[in-house]
């Protein structure tokens, strides 16, 4: 059975660590091995094992052929932090989906999942990684660490957030990254998941939020994630429709036709705005859009961890 119907029949993030595995090895089949190099964690010799050691590492097949202990010494091996950070307010659960699937995501979905996908690399290459979750309050920190119990802890929390349904949870971006930069010590590859919409403070707070990530060297990649369908190119059919804040519980009735115009005009200048603020603080922007997969959010990862190191 192909990975794609795998995909199809797993659903509700029930195992969110077999749906980012599946994703991985998708993406990494896919993927011509020499621009990563490094990637797939090709050990280069052996050492003789210590007592005291991790066993994780440790050739047992080579063990059957000598009846000795080696452990393998990998190539590339950096001690690169990453920490993750998740934006699980209201605007976060657009679109409605009954039950979250591969085939089935809203905007929380897809962040949960490409950084359960993120973690298994950073897992695989022995990195360490920490996550924060915000909405209208920090809900969850965690910081980076590479341990096997540490990363089945924040599995476990991105599915409890993936399942989650917050309702009128207000965006306070601006004061939770500045709070997540100041607990960011040692310098890291920081990946911000965040549809960018916020009702409470101005447009150049939010840019300055974003800025402060910079702090200590950080390298920073902002994942813009949206439904370019229905948030930006605003395609709804023309019958009247009553659209519903999520995060205050206003709503208007319209004809989407008669602000189409308009609202693309809008969003597009806020949208180029935010592109030429990442590029003026050196802050990498990526266009996530939730209906394309996870391959971009992948291949950003392995061009930007070949920078940092």
């Amino acid at each position: 059975m192909n990975l794609e119907n795998e995909l199809q029949k797993a659903s509700g993030f029930k195992h969110l660590e077999l749906l980012a595995k599946q994703v991985v090895e998708g993406f990494i089949s896919g993927m011509h091995k020499s621009p990563f190099h490094g990637f797939s964690a090709e050990f280069a010799e052996h050492k003789i094992y210590n007592q005291g050691e991790s066993t994780r590492h440790i050739d047992w097949k080579l063990f059957a052929k000598t009846d000795k202990l080696y452990t393998k010494r990998y190539d590339e091996e950096t001690n690169l932090r990453c920490h993750l950070i998740i934006d699980n307010s209201g605007s976060m659960q657009y679109p409605k989906v009954n039950t979250l699937s591969i085939k089935s995501l809203n905007k929380i979905g897809f962040s949960v999942l490409a950084s359960a996908c993120l973690m298994r690399i950073l897992k695989k290459q022995r990195d360490a990684v920490g996550l924060s979750i915000y909405s209208d309050s920090y809900d969850y920190y965690a910081p980076e660490k590479g341990s096997d119990r540490h990363h089945n802890m924040l599995l476990n929390q991105l599915e409890h957030t993936g399942k989650s349904k917050p309702k009128n949870k207000q965006t306070q971006t601006y004061e939770y990254l500045h709070q997540i930069a100041e607990k960011l010590h040692r310098r890291s590859l920081v990946f911000l998941f965040t549809d960018m919409f916020q009702t409470t403070v101005s447009d150049d707070k939010m840019f300055e939020a974003l800025r402060h990530l910079k702090h200590n060297k950080h390298e920073v990649v902002l994942f813009h994630v949206f439904d370019k369908q229905k948030e930006f190119l605003f395609n709804f059919d023309n019958k009247p429709k009553r659209f519903l804040d999520l995060e205050t519980g206003d709503h208007i009735d319209l004809y989407a036709e008669n602000i189409k115009t308009n609202y693309k005009t809008a969003v597009s200048t806020y949208f180029n705005t935010i592109r030429l603020k990442c590029g003026q603080y050196k802050i990498k922007y990526v266009e996530a859009d939730i209906n394309q997969g996870f391959n971009k959010v992948l291949t950003t990862y392995m061009v930007e961890r070949q920078k940092f190191v």
